[in-house]
C-alpha cells in the first residue's frame, strides 16, 4: 500500500466459495449453480446444473489471497464482498434457501477472517420467506458479525414494496443492517438476449424498478431508518429522475397510488455506489444526489464494473478533494458503521 494513496472503501464487489457441493442432489430438484475448475486455464466455469454455461471467473473470485493482492494493485484499503447475484437462489424452498444462505455466509466469513481489516462481509439471506430472512438477517449480524446485506431487485414475482418483505424492511431497519440492492434476472431480458444487451440495458433499467418500487410503494415511508444502497450508481433512475418526477405530477391517479410524496423527495434518502463509468455521469449525480450519498464501489473482479477502482472519482478534474474524500471513504465508513482508525 502506498502511504500517499487516498483511503478507499470498494462498497461493492463479488466473491463466492471455492467450491459448491451439489444442491442439486442434496434438495432434490434443479436450477442450481455448479462450478467447474479448468485446471488447463486455471479459471473456474460456473455452469446451471442442467449443463448451461454461465459464466468464468478467475481465481480472484474465489480465493482471498488472490483479491488481497488485487486490493494491494489498485491501493483498496478496504473492500467488502458479497455474493454473486445468481446465488440468490429466491426460488429455492426456504429451508434449502436458509440452508443455502448460512452455506454461502460461512464461506464469506472465512474471507473476512483471513483479513479482517481489509475485508467486509455482506450476507445473503432467503427472501423468499420473511421468517427465514430475518433469523438468518440476525445471524448475519450476531455471529458473521457483518454490517448488513445484498438482496436482489426483486424476489420471484415480489417488487421490493411487497407486503410481505415488511416485517424484512422492519428487522433491517429495527437492527441496523445496511442494505445492497444488486440487480438481476434483468426485466426483458428474454427480448433482448443479443449484444450483452441484458446487461447493458436491461441491468440498469431493473435498478431503476428498484429504486421507484420502494419510492411509489412506501417502503421508505414505513421504514425511514433504511440504509439502502443501490448498485451501479443507481441505474437509469438518476437520468430519468425528471421523468418519473413527471409522471408523477401529471398522472397522480397511476403514481400516487400507494405514496402521495413525490418522488424527488426521496433523493438523498438511500445511497448509490459510483459505477457510471463516465466523469460526466458521476458529476451529474452528486450534484443530484450529495456525495454524502455516493460510495465507491467496483463490482470486482468483473468486467463490467470499474477496472481500476477508484480511477473515476480521483482523476476527475471537476470534484475537489473534499468532495473526493466523501465519495472513495466517508460515505461508506457511515454506511457501513465503522470508523477507519480500526482499519488502519
Amino acid at each position: 500500500m502506498k502511504d500517499q494513496s487516498p483511503f478507499k472503501i470498494d462498497i461493492h464487489s463479488h466473491f463466492l466459495p471455492k467450491e459448491l457441493p451439489s444442491f442439486k442432489d442434496k434438495f432434490g430438484y434443479g436450477g442450481f449453480i455448479e462450478l467447474r475448475y479448468d485446471k488447463e486455464k486455471s479459471c473456474t466455469h460456473m455452469h446451471r446444473d442442467d449443463g448451461t454455461f454461465f459464466r468464468t471467473i478467475e481465481t480472484n473470485c474465489i480465493d482471498a489471497k488472490a483479491r488481497l493482492r488485487d486490493l494491494d494493485e489498485h491501493n483498496i484499503n478496504i473492500q467488502v464482498l458479497s455474493t454473486v447475484p445468481v446465488m440468490f437462489n429466491y426460488f429455492t424452498k426456504p429451508d434449502d434457501g436458509e440452508f443455502l444462505s448460512r452455506f454461502l455466509n460461512d464461506n464469506l466469513k472465512e474471507a473476512v477472517d483471513f483479513a479482517p481489516k481489509r475485508f467486509i462481509g455482506l450476507g445473503t439471506i432467503p427472501l423468499q420467506s420473511a421468517d427465514h430472512a430475518i433469523r438468518e438477517l440476525e445471524r448475519c449480524k450476531t455471529e458473521c458479525q457483518f454490517p448488513g446485506v445484498q438482496i436482489g431487485s426483486h424476489i420471484n414475482d415480489w417488487n421490493l414494496n411487497a407486503k410481505e418483505l415488511n416485517p424484512f424492511w422492519e428487522a433491517a431497519q429495527d437492527l441496523e443492517m445496511s442494505v445492497l440492492v444488486h440487480p438481476w434476472d434483468m426485466l426483458g431480458k428474454d427480448q433482448i438476449p443479443e449484444y450483452w444487451l441484458p446487461w447493458l440495458v436491461g441491468m440498469p433499467a431493473e435498478t431503476a424498478r428498484a429504486i421507484c418500487y420502494m419510492i411509489f410503494g412506501g417502503v421508505f415511508e414505513k421504514f425511514p431508518k433504511l440504509k439502502v444502497c443501490f448498485a451501479h450508481g443507481g441505474g437509469s433512475f438518476p437520468m430519468t429522475v425528471g421523468r418519473i418526477q413527471h409522471g408523477f405530477d401529471v398522472r397522480p391517479d397511476l403514481c400516487a397510488v400507494d405514496n402521495n410524496n413525490p418522488p424527488r423527495d426521496y433523493i438523498g434518502k438511500f445511497y448509490i455506489d459510483s459505477i457510471v463509468h463516465d466523469p460526466n455521469a458521476l458529476k451529474y449525480v452528486v450534484d443530484l444526489m450529495g456525495a454524502d450519498k455516493i460510495m465507491l464501489g467496483s463490482d470486482s473482479p468483473f468486467p463490467l464494473g470499474e477496472l481500476s477502482p477508484g480511477k473515476l472519482i480521483e482523476n476527475h478534474t471537476e470534484l475537489d478533494h473534499s468532495v473526493k474524500e466523501q465519495l472513495l471513504y466517508k460515505t461508506a465508513s457511515e454506511w457501513l458503521g465503522i470508523n477507519i482508525n480500526d482499519y488502519q
